[in-house]
């Protein structure tokens, strides 16, 4: 009687068991399967999250290239107007050079105009004297001697501060140098030479403050 009782409980027994082996296997089955599907979500989450990001554009983006592109363009515009106004202080600071080194050079250029007026009657005055007279007459030869003399310190002075005397005779006509009175038929030289001078000229460091008043010859 014992024996009959205790057989079904060993039946009872070993289902049980199978039936905890059957759930212990699908519960490993399931959890392999969603291992293996969570595996990509996550794979594809960590590269998401690896790549960077790139900022939305915005309003408040957008006004401050906008901005940036007009400070650009300002600045090159203030550079460039820079830039002219040095060079533009430049050509002034070289115009008042020049003018001051010319004030320095030319300011006694009228004195000069004056003092040439001076030198044509010291000039005129030795002409005048006979020169056939001159040894036989002591006191015109020593007014002749001084009077040469004189016009000689005052050329020397002319030299010393730039002023010489312009003697273009047989030099071709210049009209920035000289001045034409009359024109003279001469077949020796060419046309438009000068032929004959009536009043030397003068130049002030190379620049003519007097015209020489010449004649000029024609074929």
């Amino acid at each position: 009687m014992a024996a009959k009782a205790a057989l079904p409980l060993q039946m009872f027994g070993r289902r049980l068991g199978q039936l905890r082996s059957s759930v212990t296997a699908q519960n490993m089955s399931a959890l392999r399967l969603y291992s293996t599907e969570k595996q990509p979500e996550e794979a594809a989450a960590a590269a998401g999250a690896a790549e960077p990001k790139t900022p939305a554009s915005s309003p408040e983006v957008e006004k401050l290239t906008k901005d940036l592109a007009a400070a650009k363009e300002q600045n090159a515009e203030l550079l460039d107007k820079y830039k002219r106004s040095l060079a533009d202080s430049e050509n002034m600071r070289n115009r008042l050079n020049k003018q001051i080194s010319d004030a320095k050079i030319f300011g006694i250029q009228s004195f000069c105009k004056d003092l040439l007026e001076v030198a044509d009657t010291l000039g005129h005055a030795t002409q005048a004297v006979p020169k056939d007279k001159l040894s036989g007459n002591a006191d015109l030869k020593n007014l002749y001697e001084g009077l040469t003399m004189t016009r000689a310190s005052l050329l020397q002075v002319f030299k010393r501060h730039g002023l010489e005397p312009l003697d273009p005779i047989n030099q071709k006509f210049d009209p920035n140098q000289h001045e034409a009175l009359f024109q003279k038929e001469d077949k020796t030289v060419e046309a438009n030479t000068v032929v004959e001078v009536t009043k030397l000229g003068y130049k002030l460091h190379e620049r003519c403050i007097r015209p020489a008043l010449v004649g000029v010859s024609k074929c």
